[in-house]
């Protein structure tokens, strides 16, 4: 496998004819760098970001795409990564495996997939309960990218009648007239342009989430299950964002893991080339019928 220096760590190279990523070798696992290939990295670039208000040793941002499992419990939920993860050569990709975290008895793994030369990644995240007791939680897939963009967040178009047919989970921090949120019945906007932290979450059965920036729009999939449960008021994507990076996020349903068991959430990305920034609801719904996003 190709190695390369970035932001003064190493990672190794995946590409086809379009993509190329870029995966951490000294901690994680963590995908560094996402974009066309020779050109700009989407994700955002933290190499000095970090929080050590919880007991842990620090928790490193570093930016890019991670796994986590929730719900949030920061004693758990930051613990450091610190260290070497395992990258094995697979077929059409590769996989990257973390030791398993001592205090929850759980062990991460991504599974990194380019299956043609078309700009897609199918990426599998797993987590292992190597404990003793089952552990409830859900795999939480989380993308930091660079600000300065536009996120489009759909929202579900079931005719209930006279029924509510949806719901949004806010979190204390979130700001309803924030000048950068324009909130659509069919999508919610986000620039990604704020001076405070806001936090979004609902459920998706529409099933994807997109980020506008510097002419690309990355677009990343999750399958929503109705009937299942889901942390944080229901909410299967989330959308975090402050004045740094933006995070889109997606859930798998709440999961009790046995011992020994293995549980995976998918996720499958997508970039477009030379896309208008949506400025209002009607240029998103452009942009998902000119691409065929649904």
């Amino acid at each position: 496998m190709k190695t390369e220096n970035f932001l003064g760590l190493e990672c190794h190279a995946l590409e086809n004819e379009q993509l190329k990523l870029l995966v951490m070798r000294s901690a994680g696992p963590r995908i560094l760098s996402f974009g066309f290939k020779n050109g700009d990295n989407l994700f955002a670039e933290l190499p000095d970001a970090r929080i050590d208000d919880f007991g842990n040793d620090a928790f490193h941002f570093y930016g890019g795409h991670r796994l986590w499992h929730a719900p949030e419990e920061p004693r758990r939920t930051y613990l450091p990564d610190d260290f070497p993860v395992d990258i094995v050569a697979a077929e059409n990709g590769l996989t990257v495996t973390q030791k398993t975290e001592a205090q929850t008895g759980l062990q991460k793994m991504i599974e990194i997939r380019l299956p043609g030369e078309s700009p897609q990644v199918i990426i599998t995240h797993y987590l292992t309960n190597q404990g003793l007791w089952p552990v409830t939680c859900a795999l939480w897939a989380i993308t930091q990218l660079k600000p300065g963009g536009t996120a489009i967040l759909p929202q579900t178009r079931q005719d209930t009648g006279v029924l509510p047919n949806r719901s949004l989970a806010l979190w204390p921090y979130t700001d309803m007239v924030n000048p950068n949120v324009r909130w659509g019945s069919n999508y919610i906007l986000l620039d990604a342009e704020l001076d405070s932290p806001f936090k979004i979450g609902f459920p998706n059965p529409r099933g994807w989430l997109g980020y506008w920036w510097n002419g690309t729009l990355f677009v990343k999939r999750a399958e929503y299950d109705a009937q299942a449960e889901y942390f944080d008021f229901g909410s299967s994507s989330e959308c975090y964002c402050n004045d740094q990076f933006i995070e889109l996020e997606t859930l798998s349903p709440t999961r009790t893991i046995a011992p020994g068991e293995t549980v995976s959430h998918i996720e499958t990305w997508e970039l477009y080339r030379e896309i208008d920034r949506p400025r209002h609801e009607s240029d998103a719904q452009r942009i998902v019928e000119a691409l065929g996003l649904e």
